[in-house]
């Protein structure tokens, strides 16, 4: 690590805590003293996302919140449940291992977890992901869900 001030490469760590999904280091620069800080990252590889029609993107966290969001709007659906909601599911695609996942991969994940937090969501999101052709298939969602809720 080269020191901000002086750019000598040699320091020693002062100090080291986490923060979050971090590691920040306070560490001192053996020629000229001054103290600076560093945080250390897991790097995370490029995950892209394929879609439907084969095109690629990155990977992105603030849309999948949103779309989960939407589903939610005016419902009694903490954030930090959405929020939490999509850091598991980011997790388990890095978990994977892939660099590719195809975004059906994706919206099942959240399908079956919005199943258990809120069924009206659960059926916004599907509506929209499914893009169900007809009123009997979304009534048939519907009727499933209710017998499952049924079900002891």
């Amino acid at each position: 690590m080269n020191c901000p001030f002086c750019g000598n490469d040699t320091s020693r760590v002062v100090d080291t805590r986490e923060v979050g999904d971090a590691i920040r280091r306070r560490r001192e620069c053996l020629k000229c003293l001054e103290r600076f800080t560093t945080y250390e990252h897991i790097a995370k590889t490029n995950l892209m996302v394929v879609k439907r029609d084969g095109r690629r993107e990155p990977f992105d966290r603030q849309k999948l919140f949103e779309g989960i969001r939407l589903a939610c709007t005016k419902l009694p659906v903490p954030t930090q449940a959405i929020d939490e909601l999509v850091s598991d599911i980011e997790a388990n695609l890095y978990r994977l291992g892939r660099p590719e996942v195809p975004s059906r991969t994706i919206g099942e994940m959240v399908i079956e977890r919005l199943r258990e937090i809120d069924h009206l969501a659960y059926v916004r999101f599907a509506s929209v992901y499914r893009s169900f052709p007809d009123l009997e298939t979304l009534k048939h969602v519907v009727d499933d869900l209710l017998e499952r809720r049924d079900e002891p």
